[in-house]
């Protein structure tokens, strides 16, 4: 099965985050499409949030990554887009469960309080864990229907 496509996108916070997290992913053979920002100046994390949810939103992409000082914010504005469910992930077994039980499609992670390599390994359980379904589908179904 080919590796997802991913969306990446940052703040100023965690825009060195996403370029080492970048180069890692590119390694790893995932065709990510980078959403900005495209250097350290500061920027309204909202606008790259929008970018990468509706990339993945419209199915540009798999998968999105998000990267902020906190990763709330990211995860907030993000949700705010039809079919977005980003979950801020700050430990492995977060990621395991958000994409377990809750079919996150966006990880968004904190550059300031997560360091690299932890952040690398919430990525590569993000990116292998599959959503369970069977009981946990429907409660996924009902997240989807608050936002008819």
């Amino acid at each position: 099965m080919p590796n997802p496509k991913l969306a990446i996108a940052s703040d100023h916070a965690g825009f060195e985050q996403k370029e080492q997290l970048i180069e890692w992913l590119n390694q790893l053979d995932y065709e990510v499409n980078d959403f900005g920002p495209f250097d350290d100046n500061r920027v309204d994390y909202p606008d790259y949030a929008q970018l990468v949810a509706e990339a993945v939103s419209t199915e540009q992409a798999t998968l999105g990554i998000l990267l902020c000082g906190t990763g709330i914010g990211m995860s907030i504005a993000a949700n705010k887009i039809k079919g977005v469910r980003a979950a801020n992930l700050t430990s492995v077994e977060f990621a395991t469960l958000a994409r377990e039980h809750n079919a996150a499609n966006i990880a968004a992670l904190s550059a300031r309080f997560v360091d690299l390599n932890t952040n690398k390994e919430i990525l590569s359980t993000f990116l292998g864990t599959q959503p369970l379904g069977d009981r946990h589908a429907d409660r996924v179904d009902k997240i989807t229907a608050l936002e008819q």
